[in-house]
């Protein structure tokens, strides 16, 4: 039963990084650009949804559906004032921008007087619930609420992406730019899209980790473990973004209980490591072919 419940958490932590993989798959599929500060934009998220709750006194749903708002926002504005400017420019410059971008939101952060520089806890209602399951097994309801809504959220952008106008563009785009600018789509604009959705993504998962840990500025590290969730599972496939989360999530909980002290927080690297000596493209990744 412990063996159990460590794998329902490591599944918990998994959905976590495969919603902050999904953010860096659906940047990466529109504008063949890796955003490192997607972790950041999580932290933010979480910051979003406790300041409606302590400043405003709202009521934890109508602050996490502003919190999602107010980064869709913003995610739009940082894709229009600052990615856009420098699109065309060699990766390595985008990548450096995002990098910067993600110091600064920190930097910004830790700035806000008694705020930035502590440690807050996220007063969701679920908070402190358990549930029996088979009379034998005793979880989380924080868990189980994370591995519920990462399903939920998987599956209205599986409705998005597969019964929407907005949802086929994006798509095509992702495909083929060129051609899909000279079908008449507004690239542009769906770039934008992307940007305020990857935003989004990430600061539902901020709201769902923070119940689960705390909320402060340096959350946003958990990016590092995401990133290789993207890889394991395929950099250009959103459902391996998900599939790759919940296996880093799983081995690192296995290799917590398990093994030594040290080696969790490698493990996850390791996977990677394996995963590009046998598979570079991830497991739902396609082979780039080229035509001479």
């Amino acid at each position: 039963m412990l063996v159990l419940q460590i794998v329902i958490a490591g599944l918990a932590q998994g959905c976590v990084y495969g919603l902050i993989a999904l953010g860096f798959v659906l940047i990466y599929k529109a504008t063949e650009t890796v955003n490192f500060a997607q972790g950041d934009l999580m932290m933010l998220g979480a910051f979003a949804g406790f300041a409606g709750m302590g400043l405003f006194g709202w009521p934890f749903w109508l602050a996490a559906l502003a919190a999602l708002g107010a980064m869709a926002l913003l995610g739009l504005l940082i894709e229009r004032l600052i990615v856009r400017p420098v699109l065309g420019q060699p990766q390595f410059t985008i990548v450096m921008l995002t990098f910067g971008l993600g110091y600064v939101m920190r930097g910004l952060t830790t700035m806000v007087p008694g705020v930035g520089t502590d440690t807050h806890t996220l007063a969701v209602p679920y908070k402190g619930e358990t549930v029996a399951l088979g009379g034998a097994v005793v979880l989380g309801a924080e868990q189980l609420v994370v591995i519920v809504a990462t399903a939920g959220l998987c599956t209205a952008l599986w409705l998005l992406f597969r019964f929407t106008r907005v949802g086929i563009a994006m798509q095509a785009s992702s495909q083929n730019q060129l051609a899909a600018y000279y079908m008449g789509i507004p690239v542009q604009r769906l770039n934008g899209l992307v940007w305020a959705l990857a935003a989004a993504v990430a600061a539902a998962a901020g709201l769902l980790l923070a119940p689960v840990t705390f909320v402060h500025a340096n959350m946003g590290f958990i990016g590092l473990k995401a990133f290789p969730a993207a890889i394991v599972g395929g950099f250009g496939s959103l459902p391996g973004a998900i599939v790759g989360g919940l296996i880093i999530g799983l081995v690192e909980a296995l290799s917590g209980f398990y093994l030594p002290e040290g080696f969790k927080d490698v493990v996850p690297y390791v996977v990677v490591l394996l995963m590009l000596a046998i598979k570079p493209t991830g497991l739902f990744g396609d082979r780039a072919r080229k035509k001479v």
